[in-house]
């Protein structure tokens, strides 16, 4: 984006997400400041801009959530809708280098590109940059990768970063003995707040929900709609807050499911959710919690 003229004495731009000033006669064109001069910040010229990064930031947000929704879910995405997406800079920023996963086992890798007729570019395991064409691909949730501790290596390798946390995103597997009729899980139970808002606001932070006395996460596993939730304190009987058990249920939430019925993506983000509010929680001014 080239420099707009604000008033006599300085232009504007929008440089990495910012509104910066310099002097229209400066000396060097690379000579701008740090901050908007007082002056020139309520120029409709410079509240445009501003509008347009604060825009600009909504709409990174918003791509980046869509990926991170179609990777937990692990849906299937159309090539061609990735091709059509590819050439805006916030979608690609959340697309490159996902993990993805074409019409077989063997046609998984980095995506690092997509043109317009539907092909995609990845880098494999072994290192190779293969070009795709499925119809679908699907980009999997990590506890759904059978080669993640590889392609970690791989991408440390590489000096891959991801705009959408997949690979290093945090898993939990199922134990073996989840076999009887527990429907509960009480591993990160017990996390004192200061207040049920400090909680509160923990859990709405993080991206989850609160829903009565519950923080929620719906998740998509296997086609099936599954809601985890880990219990609050109720916030009119006690002065602090506390987690309680992390717990699944059906999508309308009447029927709680045996732990025999969590599926792993349902059970890793529920773990996931429980694992983060458990690391929130209070510590004093000696360390403990």
């Amino acid at each position: 984006m080239g420099w707009l003229a604000a008033g006599d004495t300085y232009e504007v731009a929008l440089v990495e997400g910012r509104v910066v000033a310099r002097s229209a006669s400066g000396p060097s064109p690379a000579e701008q400041a740090r901050t908007l001069p007082e002056e020139i910040r309520d120029r409709p010229e410079v509240q445009e801009l501003q509008r347009f990064a604060e825009w600009l930031e909504r709409h990174a947000a918003e791509c980046a959530a869509q990926v991170d929704t179609w990777m937990v879910s692990s849906l299937p995405v159309p090539s061609g809708l990735l091709a059509r997406l590819w050439p805006d800079e916030a979608w690609r920023s959340a697309l490159r280098d996902i993990v993805v996963v074409g019409d077989g086992p063997d046609e998984t890798g980095f995506l690092r590109d997509a043109d317009d007729s539907g092909e995609l570019r990845v880098v494999t395991l072994d290192g190779e940059t293969v070009r795709l064409t499925p119809r679908t691909v699907t980009m999997p949730h990590p506890v759904l990768l059978p080669d993640l501790e590889e392609l970690r290596t791989f991408a440390a390798e590489l000096g891959v970063t991801q705009g959408v946390e997949q690979i290093h995103r945090a898993t939990w597997h199922k134990p073996a003995g989840s076999d009887g009729p527990a429907r509960s899980v009480r591993e990160f139970a017990g996390a004192e707040y200061r207040s049920w808002f400090h909680l509160s606001s923990r859990i709405t932070s993080l991206g989850y929900k609160v829903s009565g006395n519950s923080a929620v996460d719906r998740i998509l596993d296997g086609g099936r709609v599954v809601t985890a939730s880990v219990g609050m304190s109720d916030p009119y009987a006690e002065e602090k807050a506390w987690t309680g058990s992390l717990s699944w249920s059906e999508e309308d939430g009447y029927r709680s499911l045996p732990l025999t019925e969590v599926g792993p993506v349902a059970w890793s983000e529920g773990m996931r959710m429980a694992a983060a509010l458990h690391a929130g929680r209070t510590v004093t001014e000696d360390g403990a919690a």
